[in-house]
């Protein structure tokens, strides 16, 4: 199989609402996330990544850029999903790959990145990836 990673158009941002549905294991609205969607494609320091089989999008990844007082400048990979008839292959390993060559080549020197709790399969994934715990991450609904 070959696969092509590249950054979607931002007109295309429709097309990772399935996938992303389905990362939120389908408790947000497809509406709402259209709508958030469209608005950080919007932003500046946004990028979306993703990977195509052919024609379909299997993978996702959003790409936030920023600049860190502890680390520099970094890019933090967001609802990292990969459809689940593609896990278990080596395409998260080559994604990733993909994205760090990317980040370097947009100055940056540190990857972040948050993943939740209960997803164990994608510790081990960062583990192996050589990520480090640094901290927690809280949130607040206001």
């Amino acid at each position: 199989m070959s696969f092509i990673f590249k950054i979607l158009e931002k007109e295309n941002i429709d097309l990772i609402i399935p996938l992303v549905y389905q990362l939120n294991n389908e408790k947000l609205d497809k509406a709402l996330l259209k709508r958030r969607f469209n608005e950080m494609v919007t932003y500046k320091n946004y990028e979306c990544a993703v990977i195509y089989d052919d024609d379909k999008i299997i993978g996702v990844s959003g790409l936030w850029f920023c600049t860190r007082h502890y680390s520099g400048k970094s890019v933090e990979p967001d609802h990292v999903f990969i459809d689940e008839s593609y896990r278990g292959k080596g395409l998260g390993k080559q994604f990733f790959k993909w994205i760090y060559n990317y980040a370097k080549t947009k100055g940056c020197e540190a990857v972040e990145l948050n993943t939740y709790v209960a997803n164990a399969a994608s510790h081990k994934f960062y583990f192996n990836e050589d990520f480090k715990i640094l901290g927690f991450h809280f949130l607040k609904k206001l």
